[in-house]
């Protein structure tokens, strides 16, 4: 008599679990990079990600709408005459603050919430650090709302938004030697010179005057791209957006060097 071994069909579970367990083990592609997505122009260094004595900072592409309370202080002359953030030559007779998320050139007003004394600012560089301060300002912004004895304030800032007419004609005021002057443009940062050079040819195909200036950074080299020189604002952010329209959606405006 012959014995007859049955093999009972694998159930529709165990199936399941196994095709689970093959596809668990396959290589993954890894997920494009959220900061440079594929054929995006990099990012601007000021506008990266970075740590601080320990804390993470993730600037934000746009201020539009914000306001913030908290505690300001301010910072002098042990930094006037250095290299800001942005590429600026710090100014403490200036009216600028640093603020560690806020996109470069963000216009804010600033109320000393203890006297209700106000100043418009633009953000050119990054900080403060400290965990219960919000914004850091020059000498001249802190001497204009009367903190500079007591050394921090109370205060509300909030976004100014320069397209706006009657903002526009505040900023004039507060700033009339923003409006004119000597800008560039700067595109890119980087720590590497050959990656300069390289979005320098790209920028070049534009038939628009480009340069590379290099500074050091707590030691380290970095190497920003920059296009033309003008003598107005309004000329500099009119090159600007066609940048922007060339895929260069990162750019932004600052002094330049003399």
């Amino acid at each position: 008599m012959k014995t007859v071994l049955r093999i009972k069909k694998p159930s529709i579970w165990l199936l399941c679990f196994l095709l689970m367990a093959v596809w668990a083990c396959r290589p993954h592609a890894p997920d494009p990079d959220p900061v440079h997505p594929p054929g995006s122009p990099p990012k601007p260094s000021t506008q990266m990600p970075y740590e601080v004595f320990g804390r993470h900072y993730v600037p934000v592409d746009s201020a539009e709408g914000f306001t913030e309370r908290g505690i300001a202080s301010w910072y002098g002359n042990p930094f006037h005459g250095r290299a800001t953030s942005s590429g600026e030559t710090y100014n403490m007779h200036a009216k600028t603050a640093a603020h560690p998320t806020l996109p470069m050139g963000t216009f804010l007003l600033v109320q000393n919430l203890e006297n209700g004394r106000e100043v418009i600012v633009r953000v050119n560089d990054r900080g403060p650090f400290a965990k219960d301060r919000v914004i850091d300002l020059s000498h001249r912004a802190a001497r204009k709302i009367d903190m500079i004895q007591n050394g921090t304030a109370l205060v509300q800032i909030t976004y100014l938004d320069p397209e706006t007419p009657d903002i526009r004609e505040k900023l004039n005021t507060a700033h009339p030697d923003y409006f004119t002057g000597d800008f560039t443009l700067q595109v890119g940062a980087y720590s590497d010179r050959s990656r300069a050079e390289a979005l320098r040819g790209k920028l070049q195909e534009l038939g628009k005057d480009v340069f590379i200036t290099s500074a050091s950074i707590g030691g380290q080299p970095v190497y920003r791209v920059r296009v033309g020189r003008f003598s107005s604002l309004e000329a500099a952010e009119q090159v600007k957006r066609l940048l922007v329209t060339n895929g260069y959606e990162n750019v932004f405006t600052v002094s330049a060097d003399k």
